[in-house]
């Protein structure tokens, strides 16, 4: 649905120029080849800045933030989960709306292709989210990424670990084998819920006196939201290839659509602008930050700067508990070292990622050699994906103590 508000003056595109201007033209004319997407998908992703979700919105609207009460409403939400839209006769017309939207598959699914693209998520299981929060810290720069995170308190000060053990939850489940597409699933469950709370967020931070709708539009937009999924798609597709994660270009393709019907169950639409091909995707990211302001001040810092030492031990941490500790806080620093933009990284105080570069880069050709493996052997491309998610899963369950993360749509802002 395409929104008629003004276009946000901090995304600054067409207008702004620079050096990925000048390479746009010199590339252009010497291959023909465009680094920077069509004039329609430009505007359609712009517009898309002051675009959310209408369907979830009505229900939030009329459920948490009506009579019925955020609480009222999870129990129910979760009752229909649990035994059908249809055994919740109090369920409002809006929630039936909202269900029968999500369990709808689009036209546009191709199964066997969204299962390819869970199989590649399996097979980069940690270093997925590891890089894509590195990529994600990158575009705090800009206050419309920003603002509503620090506001809502996600990826921010102490909750910094806690949300992202929220996501990586939300990332193991969809990527199990058969969930994503299984009606009932706790991915698709966790999805839901997902979805629920970014409409939550976004009505509560477009009121708030710190957001600025004219220059940054509506937050936690369509726009914004088909931002991330690229950043868990084809960034990590081409970025992982250094440390030993050979992505082919089916599987680039697999993975940009399994990442697009993840993105359908959390409402994110993008009708006519969400990339078919990885090169389209690249000519959006590189959109993205042609566009820069650079405008999130304190907001970003606060982000960029909160989550590395997140990971840092703790007093509590003795013996082994504290080695490994100490190994995922130099890994995540060597993730932020490594895909972290240099001239946005040293806009912020971070720790050293030299130690965590050198464990990366020296365990990269053993992955190289099991890439090479599963390719000639399906029982070995299963075992590893299996290997990779048990040791995803057992890390998730250490980090957090063992206790069970849920998304909450009812937390209210940090100020």
């Amino acid at each position: 649905m395409a929104s008629s508000a003004a276009a946000p003056t901090a995304f600054r595109y067409p207008n702004a120029g620079g050096r990925r201007v000048r390479l746009r033209a010199l590339v252009k004319r010497l291959s023909g080849v465009d680094l920077l997407p069509s004039d329609a998908v430009a505007q359609a992703f712009i517009d898309g800045l002051n675009d959310g979700d209408p369907v979830a919105e009505r229900f939030v609207a009329e459920t948490h933030h009506g009579e019925l009460g955020a609480r009222h409403a999870r129990d129910l939400v979760e009752k229909a989960q649990r035994d059908g839209i249809d055994k919740v006769p109090e369920a409002p017309e809006s929630m039936r709306v909202l269900f029968e939207e999500f369990e709808q598959l689009p036209d546009w699914v191709v199964p066997e292709l969204v299962e390819e693209g869970a199989a590649v998520w399996r097979r980069w299981a940690y270093a997925l989210g590891a890089l894509g929060n590195a990529g994600t810290n990158d575009t705090y720069t800009e206050g419309w990424l920003a603002v509503p995170l620090s506001l809502s308190g996600g990826y921010a000060g102490r909750r910094a670990l806690h949300r992202y053990l929220e996501t990586s939850r939300w990332w193991i489940e969809v990527c199990r084998p058969g969930a994503i597409l299984t009606p009932g699933s706790l991915g698709r469950n966790i999805s839901l819920h997902v979805r629920i709370m970014h409409v939550s967020v976004r009505d509560r931070v477009r009121q708030h006196p710190e957001w600025d709708a004219e220059r940054w539009g509506l937050p936690i937009s369509q726009s914004a939201m088909l931002l991330t999924l690229l950043g868990g798609s084809v960034a990590p597709a081409f970025g992982l290839f250094l440390l030993g994660h050979l992505t082919s270009p089916r599987e680039m393709r697999a993975v940009l659509h399994f990442n697009r019907y993840c993105g359908h169950l959390v409402g994110v639409r993008c009708d006519g602008y969400f990339p078919e091909t990885v090169g389209d995707a690249w000519r959006i990211l590189l959109m993205a930050d042609t566009a820069r302001s650079y405008d999130s001040a304190g907001s970003g810092a606060e982000l960029v700067e909160s989550f590395v030492p997140a990971f840092a031990p703790t007093a509590s941490h003795r013996g082994l508990a504290r080695l490994r500790a100490e190994y995922h806080y130099r890994v995540q620093a060597g993730y932020l070292g490594l895909y972290m933009l240099p001239w946005n990284r040293r806009r912020y105080r971070l720790p050293s990622a030299l130690p965590g570069i050198v464990l990366l880069l020296l365990r990269s050709p053993l992955i190289v050699a099991v890439e090479l493996m599963r390719r000639a052997s399906s029982r070995v491309d299963r075992r590893w994906q299996q290997a990779n998610v048990r040791r995803w899963d057992a890390w998730l369950r250490w980090q957090s103590a063992g206790k069970a993360a849920e998304v909450e749509a009812a937390t209210p802002l940090r100020r």
